[in-house]
């Protein structure tokens, strides 16, 4: 099941798995894509830089956002524009889980 033209609940989408960074693909498409995270504590994504602007958005928990070497607390709630070309990393703090929205174009 796609999903297409349903309310889904994001928080159900993507269970914790212990030790482990679950993910889960909802849209993928030459426009962009959106994914789900599901983060253990202490799970992390090591420095990296994407050619597209990203927007993370904290649907649970908490983690530790640097972008550019400039670190920050986020929470559920909270909103990240990561902009294209620039270094960032995460790291989960708590159990976390993010929607990632990839913007290719």
């Amino acid at each position: 099941m796609s999903g297409k033209g349903q309310v889904m609940k994001v928080s159900d989408l993507a269970g914790y798995a212990s030790d482990s960074i679950v993910s889960r693909a909802l849209v993928n498409n030459k426009a962009g894509s959106l994914t789900l995270f599901a983060f253990d504590q202490g799970q992390a994504l090591s420095e990296h830089s994407a050619p597209f602007d990203a927007v993370v958005h904290v649907v649970d928990g908490q983690a530790e956002v640097t972008i550019g070497g400039e670190k920050m607390t986020v929470g559920a709630g909270d909103l990240v524009i990561m902009p294209a070309n620039v270094p960032h990393a995460l790291r989960a703090t708590s159990k976390f889980k993010m929607m990632l929205t990839m913007i290719r174009g």
